[in-house]
C-alpha cells in the first residue's frame, strides 16, 4: 500500500499531499480483514495488489473515526463500500485491480447489495471509470494532519 502511494500519488498531488496520503491512507484496514472481505495478489511472496469491500458504514481508510463507522449497512437501501485498493506501481496495468473489483462486486451482490460506493483518490479514477463506476461528486479528502486531497465519490450499480 505504502509503496503504491509513494510512487503513484506524486503524479497527481503535491509532494506534501503525497507524503501525508502515504502515511494516513495506507494503514491496513483491519475491519476488512476481520470481515473476510479483503483480497490480495501475491508475487514472489510479496503482496503486489490489495483491496476489499465492506458491509459497514466507513467510506474510506484515513477518514478519521466516526461513531457509526462500524454500523452494518442495509443492502436493500445502502451501497457496500469499496476500500483500501492499492496496486504496487510496478504491477499496474495487469488486471489485478480489476480482478479485485470483480471479486468485491460479486461478493457484495451475493450478500444482497445493489450497489457499491467508494471514495477515489485521483490515481484510481481511470480504473474505476473503466470498471463502470460513475462519478457522484468531487470533494476533498481531509487527512488527520490537516492536509486535503482532491477526491471523487463514485458508485456502481450491481443490478445491471
Amino acid at each position: 500500500m505504502r509503496a503504491s502511494a509513494a510512487e503513484l500519488f506524486p503524479l497527481f498531488y503535491t509532494a506534501h499531499q503525497a507524503a501525508s496520503a502515504a502515511l494516513y491512507l495506507t494503514e491496513p484496514d483491519v475491519t476488512l480483514i476481520e470481515d473476510g472481505t479483503y483480497y490480495v495478489h501475491e508475487a514472489g511472496g510479496a503482496i503486489v495488489a490489495c483491496g476489499g469491500w465492506s458491509k459497514r458504514n466507513k467510506l474510506y481508510t484515513g477518514s478519521g473515526t466516526r461513531s457509526d463507522d462500524g454500523r452494518v449497512l442495509d443492502p436493500a437501501t445502502e451501497p457496500a463500500r469499496v476500500r483500501a485498493m492499492f496496486v504496487r506501481h510496478d504491477w499496474t496495468r495487469r488486471g489485478l485491480a480489476r480482478a479485485i473489483l470483480s471479486a468485491c462486486a460479486e461478493a457484495a451482490r451475493d450478500e444482497g447489495f445493489r450497489s457499491l460506493a467508494l471514495m477515489s483518490t485521483l490515481p484510481g479514477v481511470p480504473l474505476y471509470r473503466a470498471f463502470g463506476f460513475s462519478e457522484t461528486r468531487r470533494t476533498t479528502v481531509p487527512l488527520p494532519d490537516g492536509v486535503e486531497l482532491d477526491g471523487v465519490e463514485m458508485t456502481l450499480d450491481l443490478l445491471t
